[in-house]
């Protein structure tokens, strides 16, 4: 098999070293592995970040875009794609804090895990009680959450069935810019007001980037926007 004992060399040099003892390329040639059993999976690698500019660009990249790379299938793709989800699956776990105390200040950290390797605009809902001790923290809706009608009936169902007495909405910005929207302001005016029917605050929108993420209640909007 060509580049037998290449492949043999990098395994042996990972098993070892891990992570820090190899190049990106390397780390990417070594997945390519699993789905390109002949063929220079190096050449591969070198285009795929050639191509897309970073090892985390080659992973965030679009299905079709990556496809059009030369030597990249189905099979690779579809594993490329299977990182970030890993990625995220993997540090939910890690830090999972279900039914425990949370601060408030780790929050955004816990929520912005749920937006790893995030393409497309998610929305995601955390709930706690009024000990602070957490009931939820999922994606409850792909896509523009500028029809926000369309889940805020979910919203409050979730409040009631866990019971909830806090809440905290995030959503992504993959253009990259973490300044709030006319939209951001609009949707979490009608979602505060919609909990405060139900006797559920309201603690925090914030928009989560690449690079950054932003607290509406750390900007000079809090006091228009929530109720403390």
């Amino acid at each position: 098999m060509p580049h037998e004992g290449h492949r043999e060399r990098l395994r042996k040099k990972f098993l070892k070293y891990g992570a820090d003892g190899l190049e990106k390329h390397e780390m990417l040639e070594l997945l390519l592995f699993f789905s390109v059993p002949r063929k220079n999976t190096n050449e591969i690698a070198h285009a795929l970040i050639n191509r897309f500019g970073s090892f985390s660009n080659v992973f965030d990249s679009p299905v079709d875009q990556i496809k059009q790379v030369d030597g990249v299938g189905d099979s690779s793709t579809f594993l490329i794609k299977l990182i970030p989800e890993l990625c995220r699956i993997y540090m939910e776990d890690k830090s999972n804090k279900s039914k425990k105390i949370i601060d408030f200040k780790d929050i955004q950290n816990i929520i912005r895990m749920k937006f790893i390797g995030r393409n497309e605009e998610n929305f995601v809902l955390t709930l706690m009680d009024k000990k602070m001790k957490l009931l939820f923290l999922d994606t409850i809706r792909q896509g523009s959450i500028n029809n926000v009608d369309i889940y805020l009936d979910k919203i409050i169902s979730l409040c009631k069935n866990h019971n909830a007495k806090f809440a905290i909405i995030a959503h992504n910005h993959p253009s990259g810019d973490a300044l709030p929207s006319v939209n951001d302001i609009h949707t979490t005016k009608n979602i505060r007001h919609a909990l405060n029917q139900i006797d559920v605050k309201l603690l925090d929108h914030i928009i989560v980037t690449t690079n950054n993420i932003s607290s509406l209640a750390d900007t000079i909007l809090r006091e228009e926007l929530f109720d403390y």
